[in-house]
């Protein structure tokens, strides 16, 4: 299993994933700032993710959508906040409309991903900072946790495949 870890903790209103991977930093890096590959992983399996738009620079925009089993769609955006290739990302997250306009009853995400060399692998830890305690529950209710760890279990396979030009 990729993911080594994970932590809720309420006080700090963040939730923690660390996986490892048989990888350099810079090709982990890669599944972060290129598009086709960011949406081989970034939903769970039966919630596969599609991007319309991923501007990976300080300020840009992504605006993605999740498919479910039944083809209903999820739609969210991101903005990236900041950006230190290739050991750190920071970006606020949340959901959309059907226009891919953002939902601003269900709040902002703060994510950092930090990767670095550990033992020859890299570590990924990734940490969703939420507004309030509110907003972490219903995160967690809708099964954010759950779905984090598939949707990263996914990155083993992307990474053993060679990179296409």
């Amino acid at each position: 299993m990729t993911v080594v870890s994970s932590h809720k903790d309420p006080e700090a209103l963040t939730l923690t994933f660390v996986a490892e991977f048989d990888a350099s930093v810079e090709r982990v890096w890669q599944i972060w700032e290129d598009a086709r590959q960011l949406e081989r992983w970034w939903g769970p399996p039966t919630w596969p993710a599609t991007f319309d738009r991923h501007d990976f620079v300080p300020g840009g925009r992504s605006s993605y959508y999740m498919t479910g089993p039944e083809g209903e769609k999820a739609r969210g955006w991101w903005v990236t906040t900041s950006i230190q290739p290739p050991h750190r990302l920071e970006f606020d997250d949340g959901f959309a409309d059907e226009n891919g306009q953002p939902v601003a009853d269900m709040g902002t995400v703060h994510g950092v991903v930090t990767l670095e060399e550990f033992e020859g692998r890299t570590r990924m830890t990734s940490v969703s900072t939420f507004e309030n305690m509110e907003q972490l529950e219903q995160m967690s209710a809708m099964g954010m946790e759950e779905g984090m760890r598939e949707a990263m279990g996914q990155i083993d396979t992307l990474l053993a495949e060679e990179v296409r030009a």
